[in-house]
């Protein structure tokens, strides 16, 4: 997200003199007044040292930040204020519209540093959700097609159709033969009527030769589309098939801030149904659009070659239908984003309502989530509806435009045979000349509409395979045995970078001990064990195992040698064997097996009459928590992971199916390295220290028995546990 905009000269000029050596950090527009009318000429500008505002050209207000405490982003209704804390004292600098909120929390976030003598600047992970440039709302991509370059869409096709060199020439040399074939065709058709029926003095075998002539023809055109289209339907699926796996295989390689600010059904979208336009557009109209544009060349020429005075007269409308089109163009593009977008949004509420078709049971909200539903279908009934009138109006009305130029070739064309200036088989040849240029340029007037989707499609599509990850492989990434040590080195980090959840967090862990997370919800547990396992990078400081900074980590090494096991245990659609060997692709049934018996899981998995066989459905939900918890713990103890991530593991579990999950963590932890998180303190008495997170800080640290003794946050959290039991024993 920008937060340095271009400021204008005007304003430029006034505060140049009194930058001298600072340099600007951050600068962004201030679309209202104080008292919430809207404006046009306001900004803020940051500097290491001082804040400004401008207004109307000239430098209205100047704060130091070094006699300031804090600059802070306070939301209001449908708008936003930038506060200055001056010792006792807060007081009002701006007031600006939602569309500018997230800027100024990072403004007041870096501003706030730089009060505090952090010589930092905060950077966005943020998505734009409106162009820089020309301010307009962004159509769901991070690029702004308009500024973008109208012809970025066909370099993108002409990029993906470079790796297809070969299959598309040959496609281009089987339109080409299409073409030559329609021109000789009309040619013979006028040597037959002008040398045989014209004269009346043709023959038996004349006719039979020009029968079999045209035969031929007939076939070898035939021949030719089969070939063209069998090799574009061939060409459009290798192409669909590509496009899928490297979209997926980017989405796979993108960081959880990337995946976690789209929804499942849009990226689902743009996996299947956005390479499917391209595979339509290949196999229906790439091929034909050359086709006709040969044909239209061809046909040109010749027309040209014949009469070029009838010629010209013959494309006389066509400049206004092109106009026309031209005119309407933006129009369907808008048209057709809109219907896109909002596929996008029902079918990632259809994905919510499938994937939560438990809750929606349980609070019997099925009426209501189907009447929600038939919402979204008619809403886009009635977007298809409207788009459908438009393009059915549109296109048939610039047909009509084009063929109007018949006329023309009616009356000059049969003047000038009357006259003797052309033979009837010329006039039939021209006529049928102007009718192949009709036709294809009838097909090219909506073929608009089809690039548009495809450009859509790509937009989407390359939106996606141009993002970068967060999270970037090293140069030289090390392939390291992790021992076990672990050190987070005054690590800070917000999954939005003006919101920290973590500040300078300082600990070390020794090869093989076991560390217990504790703290209200919120204080960046969870956080935590997300920057170990390297699904964020942190915003400051570094996270080192084994001395080696996880940056510097092989990312397939680094996650091979980490083992989760989670609350929310997630199971794969399958066989209950598939998704503990999902760890392990090539284990035997022996290893899995033993993960299962070390697990606890084996006695129930046994039970079932297909035993280890069992189909689960969705997301493990033939089995109960307990039993998912067992099946996730096998998969961990198979994948013998050298550091092993425990996130509230045995929370929401009757006391037997506790102690039979207890036993196996018990088993899997022995010589690893373990971080656990737990709301259930009693499970933490094993552990060799307890760290307890307050406030996004490491508040204190110590085995169980120490940090009852301290009598605080730790003995507070221990006493409301014993005191909630007493409670539910009451």
């Amino acid at each position: 997200m920008n937060l340095k905009y271009t400021l204008p000269d005007r304003e430029a000029a006034a505060l140049r003199p009194l930058l001298r050596k600072e340099k600007m950090v951050y600068c962004i527009p201030c679309d209202m007044t104080p008292d919430g009318q809207a404006a046009a000429d306001r900004w803020t500008v940051v500097t290491p040292g001082r804040l400004f505002l401008l207004t109307g050209g000239e430098v209205t207000e100047t704060v130091a930040l070094k006699d300031a405490e804090e600059v802070v982003c306070s939301p209001q209704v449908a708008c936003g204020l930038l506060l200055v804390k001056e010792g006792d004292k807060e007081r009002m600098l701006c007031r600006f519209s939602m569309r500018y909120m997230v800027q100024y929390s990072y403004l007041a976030r870096g501003a706030t540093l730089f009060c505090r003598g952090v010589q930092r600047e905060v950077k966005s992970r943020e998505r734009e959700k409106h162009c820089p440039v020309c301010g307009r709302a962004l159509p769901g991509t991070n690029v702004c097609v308009r500024c973008s370059g109208r012809w970025q869409a066909f370099s993108r096709l002409w990029d993906l159709c470079s790796r297809y060199a070969a299959p598309l020439l040959l496609i281009t040399l089987f339109m080409a033969g299409i073409s030559a074939l329609s021109m000789a065709q009309q040619s013979v058709i006028r040597h037959f009527i002008d040398d045989v029926l014209v004269p009346v003095s043709g023959t038996t075998r004349q006719i039979l030769t020009f029968g079999g002539v045209m035969l031929l023809i007939l076939a070898a055109r035939i021949g030719l589309h089969v070939g063209k289209t069998l090799w574009s339907n061939s060409l459009g699926t290798r192409m669909a098939r590509d496009l899928r796996y490297r979209v997926f295989h980017k989405i796979n390689a993108l960081s959880m801030s990337f995946l976690g600010s789209r929804e499942t059904g849009e990226l689902m979208n743009r996996v299947v149904e956005d390479s499917a336009r391209i595979r339509e557009f290949m196999e229906q109209a790439f091929a034909d659009m050359f086709t006709q544009l040969f044909i239209i060349i061809g046909a040109l020429i010749m027309m040209l070659a014949i009469n070029w005075k009838l010629a010209l007269l013959t494309l006389a409308f066509v400049p206004l239908a092109l106009l026309l089109v031209r005119l309407f163009r933006n129009k369907e593009r808008r048209l057709w984003r809109q219907q896109w977008r909002f596929n996008d949004k029902m079918n990632g509420r259809l994905e919510d309502v499938i994937s939560g078709i438990r809750v929606v049971k349980s609070f019997g909200q099925e009426k209501r989530e189907t009447e929600r539903f038939q919402e979204y279908v008619e809403r886009q009934t009635e977007i298809q509806r409207r788009n459908e009138t438009f393009w059915a109006t549109l296109y048939p009305f610039v047909t009509f435009i084009i063929t109007c130029g018949t006329l023309f070739v009616v009356y000059f064309g049969g003047l000038n045979v009357l006259n003797d200036t052309m033979t009837p088989g010329q006039l039939v040849q021209f006529m049928a000349y102007a009718n192949m240029v009709y036709m294809p340029l009838q097909y090219l007037s909506r073929l608009p509409r089809m690039i548009m989707r495809v450009s859509t499609a790509l937009e989407r599509i390359y939106d996606v395979l141009d993002e970068e990850s967060d999270v970037k492989e090293a140069d030289k990434p090390q392939a390291h045995r992790i021992q076990g040590e672990v050190k987070f080195d005054d690590v800070t980090f917000g999954y939005h970078s003006y919101e920290p959840v973590l500040e300078h967090i300082d600990l070390t862990i020794r090869p093989g001990e076991m560390i217990g997370l504790v703290g209200a919800s919120g204080t960046g547990k969870s956080t935590m064990i997300n920057l170990l396992m390297r699904l964020y990078d942190a915003d400051e400081g570094r996270i080192l195992i084994d001395g080696i900074p996880i940056t510097e980590y092989e990312s397939d090494c680094l996650h091979s040698q980490i083992g989760v096991v989670l609350q929310e245990t997630f199971l794969f659609t399958g066989t209950i064997f598939d998704n503990i060997r999902y760890a392990k692709p090539d284990a035997t049934k022996e290893e899995v097996i033993r993960a299962a018996k070390m697990a606890n899981a084996h006695e129930f998995i046994i039970k079932f009459p297909d035993g280890y066989d069992t189909y689960v459905g969705e997301r493990g939900t033939t089995l109960s928590g307990g039993e998912r918890q067992r099946v996730a713990i096998a998969r961990a103890i198979l994948h013998d992971p050298r550091l092993l991530i425990l996130d509230e593991a045995t929370s929401s579990l009757d006391t037997e199916t506790e102690y039979q999950i207890q036993e196996a963590m018990n088993r899997l932890v022995k010589g690893r390295t373990t971080i656990a998180i737990a709301h259930r303190l009693s499970t933490l008495r094993e552990a060799d220290r307890i760290v307890v997170l307050d406030r996004h800080h490491i508040a204190e640290v110590g085995t169980h028995n120490e940090l009852l003794r301290r009598k605080g946050i730790y003995y507070g959290l221990v006493m409301a546990q014993l005191e909630m039991h007493k409670v539910r024993g009451a």
